[in-house]
């Protein structure tokens, strides 16, 4: 027999024990690490869906009830009450900051949000039209030109530094990717406005005019940025700690994460969402889609309902439908996409089809609704994407730099090509 604190495999007549590593939530672990030098075999799991590649405290996941917390924290009552920098802070340092941590904290990111002017002449290296997220992979990769003492990465206040600097730049340099693509000059920061608010003047101003931050739109968009801060070990998470297990700098495992965000898989949903919406047209031909999606036939799909880890509502959806009806009222009253959204998501919500498959309206959904109706074209949606997702991952790298127990990612394979040949002479092949 086993004991509660340990699992036995059986394999070729053998047994072997392993010790089980417990969770404070949610699924324990088999601790499988000795597995190939006791046994000479591997486990195979295309995708990691049963394999936890790291002990991690920062964000849980509990898809079948729809739970996400972020250090215990519900992602509801973060999404209400605090604001993006304070969700970073708690992201890296693991508690919410006192008054004076937080003074220093934000201090700290407001003045560190300008580029250096070389890296402004960087952009020009671009086509107008590259998508945003070309542009993100460069720039960023680039910081680590300008600031190479951030290979000391086992020095914390080298950390620190690359972790402030990375958070304080993604909104400019986002939001230069923007202005370059519609061929406006670059709009320095502000630094009397909030994070979100300086990115949006950034984003929308014009030197010709004065630029008035909308506070329904700066809280939506604060919202947004806080429910895309991290969520486990997802592609691109995962994409940053690989890259990072090999001691790159900061700026390279996070250009890595952005390349990874950018498949259409991950983090351009809610750009597919939009372009759903597009194709679908007018509330009068729903039905006909709707047909089309419920036909395994038909290569066409519902983009923005259901969610591979969430089988009961998505609570990040919970929280930005009511943000959507907000803005939509506010911005999207003469927008026919608008007003398919509306009525796709009430037949939604009645339709069986997607009751019994539990396919509700995801975060990808109202979020893509809500950047389209502030002004984002469709190809900044995974810039922005991007931007809140680095204080996660920036947190996730820093995490793991100090794990004492992880190693350099190395996954194993197993091998089914051709066994040992000789070589032939290429005329006698």
């Amino acid at each position: 027999m086993s004991s509660p604190n340990e699992a036995i495999i059986g394999l070729n007549n053998e047994e072997y024990r392993f010790p089980v590593r417990q969770s404070t939530a949610g699924t324990l672990g088999i601790d499988i690490r000795q597995l190939h030098s006791q046994s000479g075999a591997l486990t195979y799991d295309p995708g990691f869906l049963s394999t936890a590649s790291c002990q991690s405290k920062i964000t849980y996941v509990d898809g079948e009830k729809g739970i996400l917390l972020y250090r215990g924290y519900p992602i509801e009552q973060l999404a209400e009450k605090s604001n993006f920098p304070e969700v970073a802070y708690l992201l890296l340092h693991g508690e919410l900051p006192k008054a004076d941590d937080f003074s220093t904290f934000s201090d700290v990111i407001t003045h560190h949000t300008m580029v250096n002017e070389q890296l402004s002449a960087f952009y020009r290296g671009f086509r107008r039209d590259a998508h945003p997220m070309a542009v993100l992979c460069g720039v960023v990769g680039a910081l680590s030109a300008f600031y190479p003492e951030a290979i000391h990465i086992h020095d914390p206040a080298q950390r620190m530094a690359s972790c402030h600097r990375l958070l304080a730049k993604l909104p400019t340099i986002a939001a230069m990717a923007y202005k370059y693509s519609v061929g406006q000059p670059f709009v320095y920061p502000d630094n009397s406005l909030s994070y979100v608010g300086n990115f949006l003047r950034m984003t929308f101003s014009v030197p010709a005019e004065p630029y008035h931050v909308d506070p329904l739109i700066e809280s939506a968009l604060n919202k947004i940025f806080i429910l895309h801060a991290d969520h486990e070990q997802n592609a691109s998470t995962s994409t940053v700690r690989l890259a990072g297990s090999s001691g790159a700098n900061p700026y390279a495992c996070i250009a890595a994460g952005i390349a990874c965000l950018w498949g259409p898989s991950h983090g351009g949903a809610n750009e597919a969402t939009l372009a759903m919406l597009k194709e679908i047209g007018t509330p009068e031909n729903i039905p006909h889609f709707i047909d089309r999606a419920k036909d395994r036939n038909d290569p066409f799909r519902l983009m923005g309902f259901g969610h591979r880890l969430y089988k009961n509502y998505d609570p990040r959806a919970r929280v930005l439908a009511k943000t959507a009806a907000a803005i939509l009222d506010k911005t999207g009253a003469n927008n026919p996409i608008f007003d398919t959204a509306r009525a796709l998501e009430e037949i939604a919500r009645k339709d069986s089809y997607f009751i019994e498959r539990k396919l509700y309206p995801n975060v990808d959904f109202y979020s893509g609704l809500i950047l389209s109706a502030i002004g984002f074209p469709t190809s900044m949606f995974t810039a922005l994407f991007a931007l809140a997702r680095t204080a996660g991952w920036m947190a996730q790298w820093n995490e793991m730099i100090t794990d004492p127990e992880q190693k350099i990612g190395r996954p194993r394979q197993i091998y089914t090509g051709v066994s040992t040949r000789d070589y032939v002479n290429i005329e006698n092949r």
